[in-house]
């Protein structure tokens, strides 16, 4: 009952979800500058690259709406009554929606990781391919930092070209402070001995103490990143949400006193929990009600689904922002509610 009433809910509210997606972007559809469209295929590309996307972002919703269909079922037929009277605790009818939540919980961990290394940068390309209505896409303004915590700054980005345009580098060496400019720069994937950034209009300014040095350079020596980097970057700006644990680890490494990232690291740790969480919540709601009643379970349910999310999105931003602990700010929820949960189970009228 359970695995039809998740497939059931899983086309229900990630169609739902898709669909709002869409609607939010109709400038795909829209006519090009040079009297094209983009082609139907693409679209329906972005929106299957999409969708594991979209789903990680509700996975809690459609395991506590699988879990409530299954419960509603069985009482509609009094098969609960059944069970219980044929000595089966009501803890043990329903452990089948606990392993499945946990199931579910390891899976997002799974697919987060697989879907954001095998499908999230095409996603990105054809997301600003169709909304910027040019195959050769642009991103302005990437900042970020390579493993030294030099910062970078790139003022144009075409990643489809690889090359910059206006870029500037401030960092040290040593006791040595320096900084590079330059009016564009390529990526040489091919340079000898390792791959390096061309530059045109090159300077470097190197100042130690009162001393100043300036001189003119070809090629980018003095810091380490590559056009995935920038991707990544421009990804932890517009988009942290949708990193992975991955992403996160490289993001942190170069900044390791952003908290957006610390905080990050335990949300998508505690997030999936939530498909555990609020199936240990809900469900005591549904058992022990007079028949005809299932529907005040159902709404009361769904205002602890409510309170949970509102709890948790309040949390993680304070941690963001630097108002709580990264640590606290993603697991009081899930320990909170988790408690109450389990204190429910416990508990449940039967």
């Amino acid at each position: 009952l359970f695995i039809g009433a998740y497939a059931t809910a899983l086309l229900l509210i990630v169609g739902l979800v898709e669909i709002f997606d869409v609607a939010s972007h109709l400038d795909f559809f829209k006519e090009w500058p040079d009297g094209s469209t983009a082609p139907t295929s693409w679209i329906l590309r972005y929106c299957a690259l999409n969708a594991p996307f979209l789903y990680l972002q509700v996975a809690p919703f459609v395991t506590t709406a699988a879990a409530l269909f299954t419960i509603s079922k069985l009482l509609k037929h009094n098969e609960l009554v059944a069970c219980l009277n044929a000595g089966i605790s009501a803890r043990r009818l329903f452990l089948p929606l606990y392993l499945g939540a946990l199931f579910v919980a390891v899976g997002m961990f799974a697919l987060r990781e697989t879907a954001t290394t095998r499908l999230g940068f095409e996603r990105d390309r054809l997301a600003d391919v169709l909304d910027q209505q040019t195959d050769d896409r642009k991103i302005d303004t990437i900042r970020m930092r390579d493993v030294e915590g030099n910062v970078v700054i790139a003022a144009r980005f075409f990643p489809e070209r690889e090359r910059i345009e206006n870029l500037q580098v401030i960092g040290r060496r040593g006791a040595v402070y320096f900084v590079v400019s330059a009016d564009s720069a390529t990526w040489d994937s091919e340079a000898v001995p390792t791959p390096c950034w061309r530059l045109v209009g090159g300077h470097l300014r190197e100042e130690l103490g009162e001393t100043s040095k300036r001189s003119e350079i070809e090629r980018l020596e003095q810091v380490d990143f590559t056009p995935r980097d920038l991707l990544l970057a421009r990804k932890g700006d517009k988009d942290p949400m949708g990193l992975s644990f991955t992403e996160i680890g490289r993001l942190a490494a170069r900044d390791p006193y952003n908290l957006e990232y610390q905080t990050l690291f335990h949300y998508h740790l505690t997030f999936p929990l939530a498909n555990l969480v609020l199936v240990l919540i809900t469900v005591p709601f549904m058992v022990g009600r007079e028949r005809g009643k299932n529907l005040e379970g159902v709404v009361a349910a769904s205002m602890m689904c409510v309170v949970y999310f509102a709890l948790d999105f309040v949390t993680r931003s304070l941690g963001m922002d630097g108002s709580l602990a990264p640590l606290w700010a993603s697991w009081t929820t899930v320990l909170v509610f988790g408690s109450l949960g389990s204190a429910l189970t416990e508990g449940m009228r039967t």
